[in-house]
């Protein structure tokens, strides 16, 4: 070795810091790939995603591969150094080239390529897994005697290398990497999103239209009158029933009665022939599940019953969908039921107005893990009916009872923070809502 000249030692070290650069920034950069990115990317034909991905398949055997070379060109980096200080300063060179070297294989072969790679995964990773991929055949019997080593090891504490790190995500975890997809997902791409995340934690009962509120079809009237509740229908499909809505005989879609009509063959025994078998949902179904449920059965209403069968409400497949793309209609009068501003900023809401129905159209954020109405709200905080006049905080939103009735509270002013003040198309409306049925 004392043949080799100082500028020829000098270019050996310097090419095993670059080698060690390499090494290290590879590592990193290979370590820190968005894997789901890496996978879209191996999908679209892209060569060095589709190498990294193998070799990321079983992540011991490259960690074997890199460390084995940056080693190798580490502890070369360190002879040659050796050699060099010993050259240059004699006996105290050992110590000169050791303290040089450590500095410089820090800053240089370490801290800047592997902060350079975190920040640039992809351009690092990438053209480094065309090399590895070869390299890895050709040093396999090394790899392999090393990694043997290593996972005998491993299995000694119970870690079994075979098992490559999960990297599925769970709703939360998706919810997060929605949430921060900022300009890369549209804003409303993201609403939609994270709704279809949530439908899993919310129920029919959620969501119905309260047994008290369903529109329908009363047989047991005299037929004058049952014709005339058709002619001032503006639903699409109607339930039909004999008194009350306990004794169900099913649901009539309008176009086939409008067709009776047309022929003057409608009485009411060929309207109970029209009537299609109800469909009936337990109120604890999650929403994901009835959505798959209604599209097995081919149906777009169900009606909600209780553990005792009662008939609790009614939910309808637009009911769902607008619970991932909003409301369907453009009218601010069908956003929710009877909300009205008035000229204090405050909202005379009606007391069975659902909390996930003022929440999404009025901006607001009441509690919703507990009862689903504004009434159940303000009866379970209260623990009775309240009398008018009667105030309560619920979070930062002040509560005013302004009437009720024997055992419901009929309407409420809310006095929501300022930050939750809207004036313009709030949903506030003299009518009452358009059905889901429409």
């Amino acid at each position: 070795m004392d043949a080799i000249s100082l500028p020829v030692l000098f270019g050996i070290l310097l090419l095993m810091l670059v080698l060690s650069a390499a090494f290290s920034g590879s590592e990193t950069g290979l370590m820190t790939l968005n894997r789901y990115r890496m996978k879209h990317l191996s999908q679209a034909g892209h060569g060095g995603a589709s190498r990294a991905a193998k070799l990321l398949d079983r992540p011991d055997r490259l960690i074997g591969l890199i460390l084995l070379g940056n080693n190798l060109v580490n502890i070369a980096a360190s002879a040659v150094a050796t050699m060099i200080g010993i050259r240059l300063f004699g006996d105290v060179g050992v110590l000169v080239a050791t303290v040089a070297l450590t500095i410089v294989v820090l800053i240089f072969s370490e801290v800047t390529p592997k902060t350079l790679a975190a920040l640039h995964p992809e351009r690092i990773a990438y053209p480094a897994a065309y090399v590895y991929t070869p390299l890895l055949r050709v040093l396999w019997p090394v790899v392999m005697i090393v990694n043997m080593a290593g996972n005998g090891i491993l299995r000694l504490f119970g870690v079994s290398p075979e098992d490559a790190a999960a990297h599925s995500l769970s709703s939360e975890e998706l919810r997060t990497v929605v949430a921060e997809a900022g300009a890369m997902i549209p804003r409303r791409h993201q609403q939609m999103l994270l709704s279809i995340l949530d439908m899993e934690k919310a129920t029919v009962e959620d969501i119905m239209v309260p047994r008290n509120e369903i529109v329908g079809i009363d047989i047991d009237k005299p037929w004058p009158e049952v014709l005339q509740q058709l002619v001032d229908n503006q639903h699409t499909r109607l339930p039909l029933f004999d008194g009350s809505i306990d004794e169900l005989h099913g649901i009539v879609h309008m176009r086939r009665v409008l067709a009776l009509i047309s022929n003057d063959e409608l009485d009411r025994d060929a309207l109970l022939r029209l009537a299609r078998e109800p469909y009936f949902v337990p109120e604890n179904t999650p929403l994901n599940q009835q959505l798959l449920n209604f599209q097995n059965q081919k149906r777009r209403i169900g009606f909600v019953v209780d553990e005792y069968g009662d008939i609790q409400g009614l939910v309808t497949l637009e009911d769902i969908l607008e619970e991932i793309v909003g409301e369907f209609t453009t009218d601010p009068a069908t956003r929710v039921k009877n909300v009205y501003m008035d000229a204090d900023d405050s909202y005379l809401v009606d007391g069975t107005a659902s909390l996930r129905s003022l929440n999404r159209a009025m901006g607001w954020q009441l509690p919703v893990d507990g009862p689903r109405t504004m009434n159940g709200l303000i009866t379970e905080h209260l623990e009775t009916i309240p009398q008018p006049g009667t105030k309560l905080d619920v979070g930062s939103y002040v509560l005013e009872i302004a009437r009720t009735r024997a055992n419901l509270v009929e309407t409420v002013r809310v006095r929501p923070p300022r930050g939750r003040l809207r004036r313009a198309g709030a949903g506030h409306s003299d009518n009452e809502p358009a059905d889901p049925r429409d």
